[in-house]
């Protein structure tokens, strides 16, 4: 299953593309560790990682419009969490702004907060990008992922697209028979409109499993040709890996 939300760009022909999923998965999540435990206040290392990045995703060909556009739509998210944080605290100096003041071990925390979850967000986004959600979940599965959480995956990215299709013409058939509602109509239907979204993918869910249990369904994930590493795998990993721990422990 392909579709534009995770994966439009996972069948490009680039270097990154033809990497085995597993080396993938290793490589950018062992550079979301690093980044995650590198102290905000080594300014250079998260300007280097985030080159790192760059760099990979520029090989991959996915375009750079696309991905920071997708990256994007966390940021204001995280920005409200952690928007009222430089504000706060009393150590390292301040700055007034008028009647608030901007401490710097706020503001710390607050760059510890969003240059991360960026970093992170930009790793996430080059591995779903370019690798097919079928051959990342092999590649899961072969690391030795709980099968649950493979599987949790799996149904959770099919049935996401059926909920929004039946959500759709849940709201096409209420516009159909509802003029001008009041606002109080409005959250009744709404809150109608999730109860019954719930029964439904519930239901639909216990057929669907049924069904495939029948079809001899036993909880892996199964590709027609299995993942086999090659050198040009080993050698990724190892340059990449190496990469990444001179960066954080000898610059």
């Amino acid at each position: 299953m392909k579709h534009s939300f995770l994966d439009q760009y996972s069948n490009l022909k680039s270097p990154i593309h033809k990497l085995d999923p597993r080396v993938k998965i290793i490589a950018f999540f062992s550079l979301l560790l690093v980044v995650v435990f590198t102290p905000i206040t080594l300014g250079q290392k998260f300007v280097l990682y985030g080159a790192v990045l760059l760099s990979l995703i520029l090989i991959s060909k996915v375009p750079i419009k696309f991905v920071l556009k997708r990256s994007s739509i966390i940021i204001p998210f995280v920005s409200l969490v952690v928007i009222g944080l430089p504000f706060l605290g009393n150590g390292g100096g301040s700055l007034s702004l008028g009647v608030l003041t901007l401490t710097r071990s706020a503001a710390l925390i607050f760059l510890n907060v969003l240059v991360k979850s960026w970093l992170c967000v930009l790793a996430m986004i080059a591995l779903t990008s370019t690798t097919p959600f079928s051959k990342l979940l092999n590649g899961f599965q072969k690391l030795k992922i709980p099968a649950v959480f493979v599987m949790i995956l799996s149904f959770m990215y099919r049935f996401v697209f059926i909920m929004e299709d039946e959500l759709d013409r849940m709201i096409r058939a209420r516009d159909a028979r509802t003029f001008s509602p009041s606002w109080l109509q409005s959250v009744k239907t709404a809150g109608n409109m999730i109860g019954t979204l719930f029964l439904r993918s519930y239901e639909r869910g216990e057929r669907v499993y049924a069904a495939m249990c029948s079809r001899g369904y036993d909880g892996k994930i199964k590709l027609t040709k299995e993942l086999k590493l090659s050198g040009y795998d080993i050698s990724f990993i190892c340059v990449f890996l190496s990469l990444t721990i001179f960066i954080a422990v000898v610059l």
